[in-house]
């Protein structure tokens, strides 16, 4: 099972190209990004987690633009984004920003995407059918697959058209690997239907006092029903405890990769708290 880091990036925090380098140094496989354009003074829908909306939301930079520096100073480290908000995103802009962060990384990108939970802020962008969000993110990467593996692609679908174009670079991983965020089971399904991962959370409260591990059979036998092997579908829990009995029980569950979400707090702080992460990977290993 590998191991990855996600932190919101801000002007306050631990700098990625810090960052990138630490996490190389100490074993990690991944790190990643999350982004939110802006954060409305209005709020429609509930934050997730429950409580306030944290400061970083506000402040969190771009993640293609944080990305690649840390991409410059590594040679192993994946970066990924953790997640992509592509319904607030222009798919033909977007499809040449994974591109283009793929090749220079070497094809080291992983492209984490969700449909988000800020009703305000995706309708700022245009997306005001909050509850057709889902089918929306859906055309946008199959656009963007027709963008990425096509000489001349050209789409027609309900959300997404455009003629045929030439557009530069393609991706250097082929397939590029889209990894679908989303609870369990509607973003399960969303995974299965179109997805080259799932990256679920570890825990949330509308799960109770279980996590995604009680939920991986039933994950399995649905991905088995419609057609595709489980073993395609690699699995990312994001947030599990840091504590080595629990991440050994992920991984003996079949996890592939298990994410770290880490506060947005200065060099030294973040390298201690990556120490003591890097502690815990030894012993669950």
């Amino acid at each position: 099972m590998n191991y990855g880091v996600a932190i919101f990036f801000t002007d306050y925090s631990i700098g990625p190209i810090e960052m990138g380098i630490a996490l190389e140094e100490r074993g990690f496989e991944s790190l990643w990004a999350p982004e939110h354009s802006h954060i409305p003074l209005t709020r429609k829908s509930p934050y997730p987690q429950g409580g306030d909306l944290p400061k970083k939301y506000y402040d969190v930079m771009d993640p293609f633009v944080t990305l690649p520096a840390a991409a410059a100073v590594t040679k192993t480290l994946k970066v990924g984004t953790g997640i992509c908000l592509v319904v607030q995103r222009d798919p033909i802009q977007t499809a040449k920003s994974v591109a283009s962060l793929d090749q220079i990384s070497g094809g080291r990108f992983l492209f984490g995407i969700g449909a988000g939970w800020n009703e305000d802020e995706m309708a700022n962008h245009g997306t005001t059918d909050f509850k057709g969000r889902f089918k929306l993110m859906e055309e946008r990467v199959r656009a963007m697959r027709e963008i990425w593996t096509r000489t001349k692609p050209a789409f027609n679908g309900t959300h997404v058209k455009f003629g045929p174009m030439m557009t530069w670079p393609k991706p250097l991983q082929k397939p590029l690997p889209v990894i679908v965020g989303g609870m369990y089971p509607y973003g399960a399904r969303r995974a299965i239907a179109f997805g080259d991962g799932w990256m679920p959370h570890a825990a949330r409260p509308q799960y109770g006092e279980s996590s995604i591990l009680d939920h991986l059979p039933s994950f399995r036998e649905m991905a088995r029903a419609a057609g595709r092997d489980p073993a395609e579908i690699p699995i990312t829990a994001f947030g599990p405890p840091a504590e080595p009995d629990i991440l050994k029980r992920y991984r003996d569950a079949g996890v592939d990769r298990v994410i770290f979400s880490l506060p947005s707090e200065d060099k030294a702080s973040t390298l201690a708290t990556l120490d003591r992460l890097a502690s815990v990977m030894r012993q669950a290993r």
